[in-house]
């Protein structure tokens, strides 16, 4: 029988890790997450090599107390909830106090954060979890977040890693997500010193809709507004024209939370049948606000799952205000057309069919007027005399005076 052996810390950590970071965009979810709980209004998001080198998160919130720095990156330590019972009441995005210690433990991190009250800020560096500096610096009120070399203790979870190219698309969706999902924050994302794009916070989420997907999808969307006993549902339904052959444009967020969901994709594609094709699918942005009682957000370790105490309800009633929000819409397009200036009549342009009949006349009269050359003349034989061609016989002589 194989003996049984408790595993040390760093192991541990190492296993926690490979649930909660998957690859650089679980580190920049968590991070962000982490920043819009501290009350940023503004978050700048940075990375290199699709963040498989450089990830960096600088936001303008609380910050950190110096006693608690050290405390944050142990394992199950989070100030979001103290009891099981704080589980059903979760106001927050991050609470299960895992997301640090799991980045620590698989790169080289740095910390530089500064409270309100604080005269300096603290630089705090760890190697793979193990503490290297700790000390004070000059720094802004927020904290800024560094992970460097992500899995470079693990060698099998690296190998495991796509191009950065693709790495770096990831970690762009999933900021375009959070951008979407807090309107009112002001989100700036950089690829390899670029700027990928930019919000600026004032909380019109059509706004960034138009800035992220642009001017053909934005101007297409329907305002969406309903509610039932305990959830009210806002955002905006796309036209039937835009229309994709995946799910990747539906979006659902339960209380400021980006989440994927069956449930809620099915309602709403029942709400679209009758104006969609077979296996296309709308786009769709969509927020949900409900009590945090209606709703288990511990389902997964990456929080991107959650389940609803009336889940039939809900169907039921997505689909339903769907449907009715379609039919209310008028899908004849709406086309303006260009008044003439003041005082003065607009020539209208001639019908396609009369311009080809002009065109026609004009050659026909061309050609009636047109005298073609008249063909060079054979010269004229000469008539022949009427004896001419008679043999000519000797001349007689006549005697003028006969016998």
């Amino acid at each position: 029988m194989a003996e049984i052996r408790l595993l040390d810390s760093n192991t541990i950590d190492k296993i926690a890790a490979g649930e909660v970071v998957e690859r650089p965009s679980s580190v920049v979810k968590e991070l962000v997450e982490n920043a819009m709980d501290a009350g940023a209004d503004a978050i700048t998001v940075e990375i290199r090599d699709g963040g498989c080198s450089f990830i960096r998160v600088t936001d303008n919130g609380d910050g950190i107390e110096k006693d608690q720095i050290r405390k944050a990156f142990f394992r199950h330590a989070t100030s979001k909830i103290s009891t099981a019972e704080d589980l059903y009441h979760i106001h927050s995005l991050g609470f299960r106090g895992e997301a640090l210690s799991s980045i620590a433990a698989v790169s080289m991190v740095e910390l530089i954060t500064k409270t309100k009250d604080s005269l300096t800020g603290i630089h705090y560096r760890l190697d793979g979890g193990v503490e290297k500096e700790f000390s004070e610096i000059g720094a802004p009120e927020g904290t800024t977040m560094i992970a460097r070399e992500l899995f470079f203790n693990t060698p099998v979870r690296k190998k495991f890693l796509k191009t950065p190219a693709t790495e770096g698309s990831y970690v762009s969706d999933l900021m375009e997500h959070m951008a979407l999902s807090r309107p009112d924050v002001a989100f700036q994302f950089m690829v390899n010193g670029n700027v990928r794009f930019h919000t600026s916070g004032n909380g019109d989420l059509k706004e960034i809709i138009y800035r992220i997907y642009g001017r053909e999808i934005a101007g297409q969307l329907l305002p969406f507004h309903a509610q039932m006993e305990g959830v009210s549902i806002d955002g905006f339904l796309g036209s039937p024209s835009v229309v994709r052959s995946n799910r990747n444009f539906e979006f659902f967020f339960v209380n400021g939370r980006y989440i994927r969901s069956p449930l809620l994709s099915k309602g709403l594609e029942a709400g679209y049948k009758a104006w969609l094709m077979q296996h296309k699918f709308p786009f769709a942005l969509l927020h949900l606000t409900s009590d945090p009682e209606n709703i288990d957000v511990n389902v997964h370790p990456s929080k991107m799952e959650v389940r609803f105490s009336d889940q039939p309800g809900l169907y039921a009633f997505l689909e339903e205000q769907v449907r009715e929000a379609m039919h209310r819409r008028e899908m004849i397009p709406d086309v303006k057309l260009d008044e003439p200036a003041a005082g003065r009549k607009k020539e209208q342009p001639a019908p396609k069919e009369q311009k080809v009949k002009e065109e026609q006349t004009k050659r026909e009269t061309q050609k009636e007027t047109v005298v073609p050359p008249m063909p060079p003349v054979a010269p004229r034989k000469p008539v022949p005399a009427a004896d001419e061609g008679r043999k000519a016989g000797p001349e007689k002589e006549v005697s003028p005076n006969p016998e």
